[in-house]
């Protein structure tokens, strides 16, 4: 499973929080084809109903069927980890051709139901690429999707120096065109690697 791959990451909002450290995933025992992490259990896209950056249900399987997509947990006000990642996942975007571009979504899960509302985070994540879907819910509706993907959550704390904390596994888990992820990828997966293996998830190649 996805869990046994990433620690849970305590992402804070105040200054000093250590950043992962980037991951060469091609020397990565496993990688075969793809060089993001082979989960040794598949994992089905859950069908689950969440909330889009127009205030409008987000059922994830339908509004995804038939695409590569790729799903990360984070909040906003995160300081090093949720940021590089969509950062990352935009800049291969880029490299991709048009048609490749057509059949990604990425999905920004956001992990701080409180502070986080649809609006911030779509201002949040037009800062990497407007095509990114990003999806709210209650504490309770997230957390049901993280576990069917096998994504440690923790709930938002504020520490003793007011920094904002909310702990959550740092993995992007990528469903193929068939609705089954096969493949997962660490925090600081480079941008090459993400632009190698997406057009191999979109052929199926993994």
């Amino acid at each position: 499973m996805v869990l046994a791959l990433v620690a849970l990451a305590g992402c804070g909002s105040g200054p000093g929080t250590p950043t992962a450290a980037p991951v060469d995933l091609s020397q990565v025992d496993g990688a075969a084809g793809v060089r993001g992490i082979v989960l040794t259990t598949p994992v089905p896209k859950p069908t689950t109903t969440l909330t889009d950056a127009a205030g409008n249900p987000f059922d994830l399987r339908a509004a995804t069927a038939g695409k590569v997509t790729m799903v990360f947990f984070g909040f906003t006000s995160c300081p090093d980890i949720c940021p590089t990642t969509m950062a990352d996942l935009a800049a291969a975007r880029s490299l991709l051709t048009p048609a490749q571009r057509e059949d990604l979504k990425v999905v920004f899960v956001a992990t701080d139901p409180e502070r986080d509302t649809p609006a911030a985070v779509r201002r949040w994540l037009g800062q990497f690429d407007a095509s990114f879907i990003g999806v709210t819910g209650t504490w309770d509706d997230v957390v049901g999707l993280a576990g069917q993907l096998g994504v440690p959550l923790a709930p938002p704390r504020q520490d003793p120096d007011g920094a904002r904390v909310v702990p959550h596994g740092s993995q992007v888990t990528a469903f193929g065109p068939d609705g089954v992820a096969r493949v997962a990828y660490q925090a600081g997966t480079t941008v090459v690697d993400y632009a190698h293996d997406i057009p191999l998830l979109i052929r199926g190649e993994h």
